[in-house]
């Protein structure tokens, strides 16, 4: 049994291959290319980019820094269907509260509705988000999920401009 490159799921049948690594679907196959790409990003470029994007505005609120990932986790329920996700935001401190605590409101209100799922995952996904209320990232240096953020931001953005056709770099 194959294991996914990207996301580390066991793959049971079928999935993508790029040479000699192995992705559950596409999506995956796009985040293992991308991974591929980063990990050739010059050290220096990285530090330097990371330090900007910490140091910068809010890409949410265009306040002030510092600037890092937050997570926060919300679900929702309807009877016999229950879904529940967690997102990543590269914004400010305030942001990254604000974010927890509409996800507790949102899950408060609509999280228990599922059975048995939603009775289960309610009191999870309030205590993460507690959890990251009280240990958000330290503010006096970038985290390893802000380093990962940017470094996949470059290696998107270098393979889109290696993509485009050379007439449109030249203009």
């Amino acid at each position: 049994m194959k294991k996914c490159g990207a996301c580390g799921s066991w793959i049971l049948m079928g999935g993508k291959t790029d040479g000699e690594a192995h992705y559950c679907n596409a999506r995956c196959l796009q985040q293992g290319v991308l991974l591929k790409r980063s990990r050739e990003l010059p050290a220096a470029l990285l530090q330097q980019k990371v330090n900007e994007v910490h140091d910068g505005l809010c890409p949410k609120c265009h306040g002030s820094g510092p600037v890092d990932v937050h997570v926060s986790h919300r679900a929702w329920s309807a009877l016999v269907v229950t879904t529940w996700s967690s997102r990543q935001r590269v914004c400010c401190q305030s942001c990254g509260t604000r974010d927890k605590l509409m996800d507790i409101a949102t899950t408060l209100l609509l999280g228990w509705w599922g059975i048995p799922w939603g009775l289960l995952i309610t009191p999870i996904q309030i205590g993460r988000n507690l959890v990251g209320l009280t240990r958000p990232p330290d503010p006096s240096r970038p985290s390893l999920r802000l380093e990962n953020a940017v470094r996949m931001h470059l290696a998107m953005a270098a393979l889109s401009s290696a993509a485009q056709p050379a007439d449109r770099k030249a203009a």
